[in-house]
């Protein structure tokens, strides 16, 4: 159990039967009392809500066991997955997977998540390796978008890249936010 007080992004806690993520943290200090405004993601179905808390109130926290594991292929809506110590395979569902499905790669590895033998999702690396499959090109002087233009990557995903990325160029790609990083020489 912790106090509201105690919470920090990052933190887990079950709430109302469900897993929640602390996303954002902001402590307000009131009279008689502090509170603490957090914005909360639902881990299994990645919508985010928002509650205040005040420094007394008990939560529960938790604690997520994680496993590395390979990205193998998806068949339809299901995703498998290979662990890297025991060899084997779970699948997942698109949903389960949520945002992450934008940046999977085949081969790739990823921490897969489950709580109390069940599977939650997977936490993806800071950052991800992607080919431009497709984009437009980039006048000089084209300001008026900031030095931007959208991109199709390899997976699927499109997102802003500067003027100077071309189509077959591998880019980085924060997982994070979704946004361009740096070209990979």
């Amino acid at each position: 159990m912790i106090s509201g007080s105690e919470l920090r992004k990052g933190v887990i806690i079950e709430l109302e039967g469900k897993l929640y993520q602390v996303i954002d943290y902001q402590h307000v200090k009131m009279k008689r009392t502090a509170l603490a405004r957090v914005k909360l993601r639902d881990i299994q179905a990645r919508h985010t809500i928002e509650r205040a808390f005040q420094s007394d109130d008990k939560l529960t926290r938790v604690r997520l066991d994680y496993h590395n594991s390979q990205y193998l292929y998806n068949d339809g809506n299901l995703y498998y997955f290979m662990d890297e110590e025991n060899y084997e395979q779970v699948a997942l569902s698109a949903e389960q997977l949520g945002d992450a499905l934008n940046y999977l790669k085949e081969g790739m590895s990823v921490g897969i998540s489950n709580y109390k033998g069940e599977l939650v999702g997977v936490e993806l690396p800071i950052t991800v390796e992607l080919k431009v499959i497709d984009t437009g090109s980039g006048f000089k002087g084209d300001t008026a978008t900031a030095g931007n233009k959208p991109a199709k990557l390899e997976t699927g995903i499109t997102i802003q890249v500067p003027l100077f990325i071309n189509n077959e160029d591998v880019i980085k790609v924060d997982t994070r936010t979704g946004s361009y990083l740096e070209r990979v020489s």
